[in-house]
């Protein structure tokens, strides 16, 4: 019988889902007779890791709230738990901080390790990355909110409309779950999607907008990583936003996608390179959106997906014939030390 910890929580914009993934998981662990102790990721972890003390894994985890819990952060510490399944989704929780603090305290934990998240969490160096390794990509210019201010808007706006022709999409740098992103048509729009992307951060990127299929490529496994049947997504707004993405009815979803076997094929290679060249381990879901010509073209990488029941992991994973507690149960025996 194994203890897990489940890290759910956090302080991310995605905290109510990453509250929900972890609730799911906790049930289908329990399901499957495992010792599970919820842990929510408070401001104090945080205020502790920005502090840096010098046992800053102790005190930091010290002041975890243990949410549901008779277990206390102690026994995290003293190891006494085998596995900590994160299922926390943006800032502190897919960027590698989180990941950092449980290789200092030796604690295994699911998904892939820290580069891979550092890395993915950041659309600009992911990007760069993608180029690097010749993996399709939409065309992108990252702006910074200096830049911008020293730039003027006047000028930012000319430059990123002559760079990237209109449509265009805005997204901050940094940010999971679809949030900030918005689809711009005309000059007169950049001005208000620039504004709403840097109130999430200082980074934005600007990417030319690629009409076509939008699917999304769940991968699993830790030495021969294989990709789950590809998920066709059809949102009825405009595009696959944070509002339909975790409310039910408002997407329809194809799976397998309506793509030819051959195009099917080409997007399996191209989520399997591009989860390979961020150095990902365990599992990962890439968001491709296949152009007019069929050529896959990755937008992102997610190193740590949704759990919920408009999640597309499991989706992918009932498709392929392993039903929910099956799935949370290979990601934990494949993050377990052997």
């Amino acid at each position: 019988e194994k203890d897990i910890a489940g890290l759910m929580g956090g302080l991310s914009l995605g905290r109510e889902v990453s509250l929900k993934s972890g609730q799911k998981v906790t049930d289908a662990l329990l399901r499957r007779g495992y010792r599970v102790v919820q842990i929510d990721i408070d401001e104090n972890l945080v205020d502790n890791l920005l502090r840096e003390e010098v046992d800053l894994a102790y005190t930091a985890l010290r002041r975890l709230s243990t949410r549901f819990s008779s277990i206390s952060i102690d026994n995290l510490l003293r190891e006494e738990v085998d596995l900590a399944y994160t299922a926390l989704h943006g800032k502190y929780g897919e960027d590698g901080v989180i990941q950092e603090l449980l290789e200092i305290l030796d604690i295994p934990y699911t998904g892939p390790g820290v580069f891979a998240n550092i890395i993915s969490f950041d659309k600009i160096i992911s990007k760069e990355m993608f180029l690097q390794e010749g993996i399709p990509t939409p065309k992108f210019f990252a702006l910074s909110s200096d830049t911008f201010k020293e730039m003027g808007a006047a000028s930012a706006l000319n430059h990123v409309v002559k760079k990237i022709g209109l449509p265009l999409v805005v997204k901050p740098a940094a940010q999971g779950s679809s949030l900030g992103i918005k689809i711009v048509k005309s000059e007169e729009e950049l001005p208000n999607a620039l504004i709403s992307a840097f109130s999430y951060g200082k980074k934005v990127i600007i990417e030319e907008f690629i009409a076509g299929t939008e699917v999304a490529v769940s991968i699993l496994g830790e030495s021969k990583p294989q990709a789950l049947p590809v998920v066709e997504i059809v949102p009825k707004s405009e595009f696959f936003n944070f509002k339909s993405m975790y409310t039910a009815g408002m997407t329809n979803y194809f799976v397998p996608a309506r793509l030819s076997e051959e195009i099917l094929r080409k997007v399996e290679e191209t989520a399997l390179r591009t989860h390979h060249a961020l150095k990902c381990t365990k599992l990962s879901r890439v968001d491709i959106i296949v152009d007019r010509d069929g050529t896959p073209q990755v937008l992102e990488l997610n190193t740590s997906p949704g759990m919920t029941e408009t999640s597309l992991l499991p989706m992918a994973a009932k498709a392929a014939g392993m039903e929910f507690d099956d799935l949370v149960e290979t990601i934990v025996r494949m993050s377990l030390p052997v």
